[in-house]
């Protein structure tokens, strides 16, 4: 049976304990802020946010109720962390499966980290004419990147700690959190 258990500011989720780190209040208000600032940067247009899987559903879901004009949205899901670490490698699950020719696109992300997963998705993305392409992002986590890509949209800057809730998960479990925890070390 999966553990996971929920005891006010700390969680334990398989054979790891999590604290408290940002409460969904503060994650809401990162979102309306990342949901404003792209829309005055695209009210004169019909962005498509490109949400990467399995980790932005839930940014994805509360922006798309903050942004103030039209828009589609398509997913992809790409893969890059084992446990608790990136495995440097990127694995693209499902593709694009939209035409993006000409378009404003806004990936959409819950964390850059390394920035690797990113830069790979932006050099693929390219091959097929966009218009644009934008990163937004809830998290970044500024001494982890690896890339000289920088996200244009940020929520929050967090340490360089391995995160869950929100989305974000250990081993799959804990993205139902709503709110985000960081892992103890021992």
């Amino acid at each position: 049976m999966i553990e996971l258990f929920l005891c006010m500011d700390k969680i334990r989720i398989l054979d790891k304990e999590f604290a408290l780190s940002i409460p969904y209040e503060r994650i809401h208000e990162a979102v309306v802020s990342m949901a404003d600032a792209i829309y005055a940067n695209h009210k004169d247009s019909n962005p498509l946010f490109l949400c990467v899987l399995n980790g932005c559903f839930m940014v994805a879901g509360d922006l798309f109720k903050e942004y103030k004009g039209p828009c589609e949205i398509s997913f992809i899901k790409l893969s890059s962390y084992s446990g608790t670490t990136t495995t440097g490698e990127v694995k693209k699950v499902i593709g694009l499966n939209q035409d993006i020719r000409d378009r404003d696109v806004i990936i959409l992300e819950d964390i850059v980290d390394t920035g690797i997963t990113i830069s790979h998705l932006i050099r693929d993305l390219s091959g097929y004419a966009p218009k644009s392409i934008k990163v937004a992002t809830l998290l970044l986590k500024p001494k982890a990147v690896q890339t000289n890509i920088r996200p244009d949209y940020v929520g929050l800057e967090i340490p360089n700690d391995f995160i869950v809730g929100y989305g974000l998960d250990y081993d799959g479990y804990g993205r139902n959190l709503k709110d985000i925890y960081k892992i103890i070390e021992e």
